[in-house]
């Protein structure tokens, strides 16, 4: 593959995390406010791991001619799709019950990244973990997000992959 059509697949990657991160803020929004599916502090984490996607992919999508800049999104997006696995195991673990006592109401956020008092509309858990709404096809939030965790981690394996061999 050459270098246009690299630079092609990993700008075409941020795009499609962009939407898709949107795309999931809206989901989560539309069961919490529409379906009256409050959030738990689990949910809330994932939530500010797909935040921080969305950004990456801007900070990603503007900075493409800096390979410097390239090796720090690819490493990031790694990062994030590891920390967003970790979070969505763990809710798949609380919601089978093989997981015990993983989360509180408490949003474990320190007072420098208070999230969920400076927007508490999207931020802020409303309920203990233990269940996640069914999506479709009887695919429950949790594991659907177990799927997008691991594709995350394959997508910024290989964008990452990418810019280092090129």
């Amino acid at each position: 593959m050459g270098v246009a059509a690299q630079g092609k697949s990993t700008s075409f990657y941020w795009s499609l995390v962009l939407v898709l991160g949107i795309a999931m803020e809206a989901i989560a929004l539309y069961f919490q406010y529409g379906l009256d599916y409050g959030p738990c502090v689990l949910c809330i984490h994932i939530r500010i791991y797909v935040l921080g996607f969305i950004l990456l992919a801007l900070l990603a999508l503007t900075t493409q001619g800096s390979k410097p800049m390239r090796v720090l999104t690819g490493l990031t997006g790694v990062g994030l799709a590891a920390g967003m696995a970790e979070r969505s195991w763990k809710t798949f673990g609380v919601e089978r019950g093989f997981i015990e006592g993983a989360c509180d109401m408490d949003s474990g956020l320190p007072d420098w990244f208070a999230l969920d008092k400076w927007f508490p509309t999207v931020f802020e858990p409303w309920e203990p973990c233990g269940y996640t709404p069914e999506l479709l096809f009887d695919i429950t939030m949790a594991e659907g997000l177990l799927a997008v965790s691991a594709a995350a981690i394959l997508g910024s394996l290989y964008v990452l992959a990418t810019t280092l061999r090129r």
